[in-house]
């Protein structure tokens, strides 16, 4: 166990055997990573994608430019989400100039302080 190795002949094992018994599996590894690291951790769940090669080099490169405008400490996974809601920020833009017919849609991607608008907008 990790604690056991970090903590050394101070380590008690009693509270954690009884916090093993009682956790569920995922809370108590929360538990130890909160012990080892000071840091609060949330629920995490690894997902998986079906991604023909064709459309591997726009996710890798979506994600790289997110990484560097987001900071390269940040997980891919992080950058994945601000990656989602970029795009749900400008669905909803979208949604809302169309309703109120004030922009046309074509000029909401570089128009706002999105994500995506700190690019250049060269793609668009």
């Amino acid at each position: 166990m990790k604690v056991a190795r970090r903590d050394g002949t101070e380590f008690d094992c009693a509270p954690w055997v009884h916090k093993a018994r009682e956790l569920p599996k995922e809370e108590f590894r929360r538990e130890v990573d909160r012990y080892l690291t000071g840091k609060e951790t949330e629920p995490w769940e690894i997902i998986y994608f079906k991604l023909y090669k064709s459309q591997l080099s726009v996710v890798e490169r979506a994600l790289e430019i997110a990484a560097l405008m987001l900071g390269s400490d940040k997980s891919r996974g992080y950058s994945l989400e601000m990656i989602c809601a970029d795009f749900l920020a400008g669905a909803a833009l979208e949604t809302d100039d169309s309703i109120q017919g004030h922009k046309s849609s074509a000029s909401i991607g570089c128009s706002h302080t999105r994500l995506s608008s700190r690019l250049k907008c060269e793609d668009r």
